[in-house]
């Protein structure tokens, strides 16, 4: 049996410390894009924009040399995703970023190392 898998509303951009205020400058001043207020409770190194029906959450993140993109992956039975990635040679990455306590989904690499949040259907809302 085969788990549905959808894109979620999440797309997470992690940014060089180096480089995070340029690249927040760039999506809100220079593109326009509409800033989310209190979009990240606590966190000043965390922005988030509306991206048309999408949110994109830019971290910044000290010890990387160049930005990556995480992307979210909403899906309708977690266990059984879960098993069918490993049935299918997917890499877990649950040590890349702690996620809340309770939440119902894990890290995920790619075959070309763009991490994946895969996430129950109900957990579509919390930030990657």
């Amino acid at each position: 049996m085969k788990p549905e898998f959808s894109a979620g509303r999440n797309l997470a951009m992690k940014v060089p410390a180096h480089e995070h205020e340029r690249t927040l400058s760039f999506y809100r001043d220079v593109l326009g894009l509409r800033q989310l207020a209190g979009a990240a409770p606590g966190s000043a190194k965390t922005a988030a924009f509306e991206f048309s029906d999408k949110v994109l959450w830019i971290d910044e993140v000290s010890g990387i040399s160049q930005a990556e993109l995480w992307l979210e992956i909403i899906t309708d039975d977690i266990e059984l995703a879960a098993q069918y990635l490993h049935d299918h040679d997917c890499v877990r990455r649950d040590d890349i970023e702690s996620l809340p306590e309770g939440f119902r989904g894990f890290w995920l690499s790619s075959p070309a190392n763009i991490i994946h949040l895969i996430a129950a259907q109900n957990q579509s809302d919390t930030p990657s």
